[in-house]
């Protein structure tokens, strides 16, 4: 109770000093503001740095002071435009100059990328449509710090059944039980089913562990009619396919 009234009063003091610091006289914050506007109206994806679409969401939040220092000090703490947006709450809040307003104009924005990513991945048949569920994987699981392992399920038409997050933790039995993975595919119908973990380090070639628990998940598949497609494993680096390098 005393931490989350302490996290409470800092951010009212933050959003109350930021508040009360205006414009430096002679910054032109109109027409900048105005110029900015009109490159992300006009301009395509790379119309705008990764500061400046930091800075722009947060005039939404703070609209009487120069963003532009916060977005470029943002960028320096958390390294790149995704590991802002990326950031847990608490320390994008607790950070200098921001608090929960600021906080929760930057997480709204990786809110909507997860949820068009994700209406992407259920629309078409995931093997027809690869690309889509990398790419929704790779926003939702790249920056986390915490290893993540789900198992998406299909039926006969390849199709997203169910997202099931098994649990956070290393991927192992102790984690991940070859049977319930099959016998939670037996009671959604499902009939294939694709294993996905990251690795928080950022590098996600696959550890020894990795490929053993994916055979034996394959092997209690062929059992019972249940095809594992691939065990894909994410980090900030990029993707690795089990499956494509023939480890299945």
């Amino acid at each position: 109770m005393v931490d989350d009234d302490l996290f409470q009063n800092e951010n009212r003091v933050a959003e109350a000093r930021r508040g009360a610091k205006a414009v430096a006289p002679g910054h032109d914050s109109s027409g900048h503001r105005a110029r900015l506007r009109k490159r992300l109206l006009e301009g395509g994806v790379d119309a705008m740095a990764d500061h400046e679409v930091i800075e722009y969401l947060l005039m939404t939040a703070i609209p009487r002071r120069d963003t532009k220092p916060l977005a470029r000090a943002l960028i320096k703490r958390f390294g790149s435009l995704a590991g802002v947006l990326n950031a847990e709450t608490r320390a994008l809040a607790l950070h200098p100059s921001m608090g929960e307003t600021s906080a929760a104009a930057l997480k709204i924005v990786a809110v909507a990328a997860r949820r068009m990513a994700r209406e992407q991945v259920r629309e078409a048949p995931i093997l027809a449509s690869w690309q889509a569920l990398l790419d929704y994987l790779t926003i939702d699981m790249a920056h986390l710090t915490v290893e993540r392992v789900r198992v998406l399920y299909l039926n006969h038409q390849n199709m997203l059944v169910h997202d099931w997050h098994v649990g956070d933790g290393s991927i192992d039995e102790a984690a991940i039980h070859p049977r319930e993975v099959i016998r939670k595919a037996l009671d959604l119908g499902a009939t294939a089913l694709i294993l996905v973990h990251n690795h928080p380090s950022g590098a996600p070639q696959p550890s020894k562990a990795d490929i053993v628990i994916t055979n034996k998940i394959a092997e209690a598949g062929r059992l019972l009619g249940i095809v594992v497609h691939d065990h894909v494993i994410i980090g900030r680096e990029g993707h690795v396919s089990l499956k494509s390098k023939g480890l299945i």
